[in-house]
């Protein structure tokens, strides 16, 4: 089981909760802007076939918003989840390479050991920034020959049965080989700035021309406080669940470190 850092991953401009009341302000912000411009415009730009076309430029842009609203959640909790079944397979492997070696017999203990040794380091590489709050000093390089997988493959096995733990061995190693390339493949952020700043855009838009369609008043400023609010944190939680490795969402890797305690 070779140790492989990754590729490596730029850090987004913006924590999620920053980005989310970013969002929250510039919404406010074309909602209280376009209140004030109502008070400015003729009475007949917002009503007959005016405030027809108006409904129906709303509604589209409202139609795109919903879908890409959808696609950004649905892309993030798939992605999501596909990482944290990484995660658990990781752990998974660990553990049955484990007790595959203590069948094996007192001559796998110092693969035991070396297996223990790397799970820490495994562990800073893909919880960078929680190994960064630590202040974790990355260890140095390991060579081939230190690796597990080799190590398995250096034993000398005397019986059948040593022989057969032997070779499931190899094979779980080689596998979690694989399972750990997909999951330092896996960037930090999964969400594309793009889309979001889009979907900013078309939210500025539709709440500034709900605040132009009425009259000020303590109702409707409630319900579209309530509604930007809202927004924001459907943007907030798209952004978290981008982040598997970071910020309150945060795939656990508490599974992992006592995996062979």
């Amino acid at each position: 089981m070779a140790y492989n850092r990754g590729p490596t991953r730029e850090a987004i401009p913006l924590s999620p909760i920053a980005f989310a009341a970013t969002a929250f302000g510039l919404i406010l912000a074309s909602t209280i802007a376009a209140a004030l411009v109502r008070t400015r415009l003729p009475e007949h730009h917002l009503t007959g076939d005016s405030k027809d076309v108006i409904k129906l430029a709303i509604a589209l842009i409202a139609t795109m918003s919903a879908l890409v609203l959808a696609l950004l959640f649905a892309s993030t909790r798939t992605s999501f989840e596909r990482t944290s079944g990484y995660v658990s397979r990781v752990t998974a492997d660990i553990v049955e390479i484990d007790r595959l070696l203590k069948h094996y017999g007192p001559e796998a203990a110092p693969v035991r050991a070396a297996l223990r040794t790397e799970i820490d380091p495994m562990i800073d590489s893909i919880w960078r920034d929680a190994a960064a709050r630590r202040g974790a000093v990355p260890g140095r390089e390991r060579t081939h020959e230190e690796t597990v997988l080799y190590m398995i493959q250096d034993l000398a096995p005397t019986t059948g049965v040593q022989r057969s733990i032997q070779a499931r061995a190899l094979q779980v190693g080689a596998d979690l080989t694989q399972t750990q390339l997909g999951l330092f493949s896996q960037p930090t952020d999964s969400v594309s700035n793009t889309f979001v700043i889009v979907l900013i855009a078309w939210l500025m838009f539709i709440f500034a021309i709900f605040s132009l369609s009425s009259p000020p008043n303590a109702t409707l400023i409630t319900v579209l406080g309530i509604c930007i609010l809202s927004a924001s944190a459907a943007i907030y939680l798209i952004l978290e669940l981008g982040m598997p490795f970071g910020g309150l969402m945060q795939i656990s890797s508490d599974g992992l470190r006592s995996a062979l305690d």
